[in-house]
C-alpha cells in the first residue's frame, strides 16, 4: 500500500493478489510484473475469480430468464472453468481507488485499514453468459497485535450487480484464487493444514458434484493434517452451510468461519482463511506447472495450495442450490473474506 516495503500488493490485471507479506517472505505464489501474468499465469495465481469461480456443467447454463439455454466455454474438459477462457482473472480492472480508512467486520480492532477498491463492468454475453455486471472488490490492509507478535490482516469484500436492460437474472460466484506457500521454498511439504469440516461434495471425474454433502475420506475435519510431497492430494469442494436452500446471494451479513488454519514448523508462519461463504474449495496444487521466467524458480505440482472460499460448484445448474448463486435485478451479490498471517 503506502509504504516502502508493502505488506500487501495488488495488480488491476484481474485485481490480482501479487504479494502478503509475512516478514520476509512473500507467502502467495505470483510474479514480479504485470505481463509476466498475461503470458505465464495458468495456474490463476492470485486472480479476482469470475464470474462464476469453479466448474459449470457441460458449459452451459440450463435455465436463466424464462428457460433459456446459453453456452458458455468448455474450457476445463467438457466443463466451463473459472468464468472461461478470459475470466474476470484475466481482465483488466479499473483500479485501485483509494477508498479511505475501514474496518474490516468481524475480525476485531486492527491497525491501519487503508482499503482500495477495483472494478470492472462485464458485459452482456462476456463469455456467454448474459446480462451486464458492475464487480467490484475491496481490499483493506491492517495489522494487530496478538501475544506480542504482529498479524498482517487483508480483507476482501465483494460485490456485484446486474445493471443495464435486456435480461432480469444471471449467476455469479466470486473468489480469489492465490495459492499460498508458508515454506520458503519449492514446496508446501511438511505445512500443517486444518479444514473447518470434512462434509464435502463427491464429484465425477471432471469435478462435477454429484450429490449433497458427504464424509470426506482423506482426512478429518477440525483435526490437523500435514501436507507430504504427493498426499493428500486434494482438489475438493467443502461445505460449512448445508442448508443450500436457504443461502442468500449475499452472504455479507453472515457470521465469519474460520475455514482454513495452516502453520509450517520450520519457518513459524502461520496463515488463517476466513469467510462468510457456505463452501470452499481447498487444492493443493497438483496441476501447477509454470517455469522458471524473471529470475523466479520453476513452479511445479504442490508448490502451493488454494483456498477459495465459494458457492456450490455448479450451484447454477442445480435447482435445489441455484438460488445461492442467482443474481436477479435489483438484486446485490455479496461476500467478504479475511486472510490473517503472522510468524512466530
Amino acid at each position: 500500500m503506502s509504504s516502502d516495503a508493502p505488506l500487501v500488493s495488488f495488480l488491476p490485471l484481474g485485481a490480482i493478489i501479487q504479494e502478503l507479506r509475512v516478514g520476509d517472505l512473500n507467502i502467495v505464489q505470483g510474479f514480479p510484473t504485470q505481463d509476466l501474468y498475461v503470458s505465464h499465469n495458468g495456474p490463476f495465481f492470485g486472480e479476482t475469480i469470475g464470474r462464476v469461480a469453479n466448474r459449470i456443467s457441460n458449459a452451459k447454463l440450463d435455465s436463466l430468464n424464462g428457460g433459456k439455454t446459453y453456452s458458455l466455454a468448455a474450457n476445463n474438459g467438457v466443463n466451463n472453468l473459472h468464468g472461461g477462457v478470459v475470466g474476470w482473472g484475466k481482465r483488466v480492472w479499473d483500479g485501485p481507488v483509494p477508498v479511505g480508512v475501514r474496518e474490516i467486520p468481524g475480525v476485531g480492532k486492527i491497525e491501519g485499514g487503508e482499503s482500495v477498491k477495483f472494478t470492472l463492468v462485464s458485459e452482456d454475453g462476456d463469455e456467454g453468459f448474459p446480462g451486464e455486471v458492475k464487480a467490484t472488490v475491496v481490499y483493506t490492509v491492517g495489522k494487530q497485535t496478538e501475544g506480542g507478535k504482529e498479524v498482517v490482516v487483508l480483507g476482501m469484500e465483494y460485490e456485484a450487480e446486474l445493471v443495464g436492460e435486456g435480461v432480469e437474472e444471471t449467476v455469479v460466484n466470486m473468489t480469489n484464487h492465490s495459492y499460498f506457500n508458508l515454506t520458503g521454498g519449492s514446496s508446501i511439504e511438511g505445512t500443517e493444514v486444518t479444514l473447518v469440516t470434512n462434509n464435502y461434495l463427491p464429484v465425477d471425474d471432471g469435478g462435477i458434484p454429484t450429490g449433497g454433502p458427504a464424509p470426506f475420506a482423506k482426512v478429518q475435519g477440525q483435526t490437523p493434517f500435514v501436507l507430504g510431497a504427493q498426499e493428500p492430494d486434494i482438489d475438493d469442494c467443502f461445505v460449512v452451510n448445508e442448508a443450500a436452500g436457504s443461502i442468500p446471494i449475499d452472504t455479507r451479513a453472515e457470521s465469519l468461519t474460520k475455514l482454513v488454519s495452516a502453520r509450517h514448523p520450520e519457518t513459524g508462519i502461520h496463515l488463517e482463511v476466513l469467510s462468510t461463504e457456505p463452501a470452499f474449495q481447498f487444492y493443493t496444487g497438483k496441476y501447477i506447472d509454470v517455469p522458471e521466467v524473471a529470475g523466479i524458480p520453476a513452479r511445479k505440482a504442490r508448490s502451493g495450495f488454494c483456498v477459495e472460499p465459494s458457492r456450490y460448484v455448479n450451484a447454477a445448474n442445480v435447482p435445489e442450490w441455484k438460488s445461492q448463486m442467482l443474481l436477479k435485478k435489483g438484486e446485490k451479490y455479496g461476500t467478504r473474506t479475511v486472510y490473517r498471517a503472522w510468524k512466530e
